[in-house]
């Protein structure tokens, strides 16, 4: 089992930045691939971003591609994503998942979810 925590959510305005943390624990960290997704309200969830186990390979979203940026710390066992240039059509709670030795993509299949953390920007 991998349990993800994630955090760093919250109201910002527009054009604003926010960073997220997922904290990983339970297994090897190394060992998997990870991704940040999103659900707005009424809306599916969405595939926002993702890196490979290795940390060699990146994947986005077109909606976010040159705004946020994925990365990270295997010493901490965290992952990050950096949102930069906010709009309000990326309110959405954001969740983290892990995918064992995942190369990274756009797929939604994950193996372990986080319980997800609101981001909120208003204009």
């Amino acid at each position: 089992q991998v349990q993800l925590v994630e955090s760093g959510g919250g109201l910002v305005q527009a054009g604003g930045s926010l960073r997220l943390s997922c904290a990983a624990s339970g297994r090897t960290f190394t060992n998997y691939g990870m991704g940040w997704f999103r659900q707005a309200p009424g809306k599916e969830r969405e595939f926002v971003a993702s890196m490979s186990y290795s940390g060699g390979s990146t994947y986005y979203a077109d909606s976010v591609k040159g705004r946020f940026t994925i990365s990270r710390d295997n010493a901490k066992n965290t992952v990050y994503l950096q949102m930069n240039s906010l709009k309000p059509e990326d309110t959405a709670v954001y969740y983290c998942a892990a995918k064992w030795h995942y190369i990274a993509g756009t797929s939604s299949r994950y193996d372990y979810w986080g319980q997800g953390t609101q981001v909120t920007v208003s204009s």
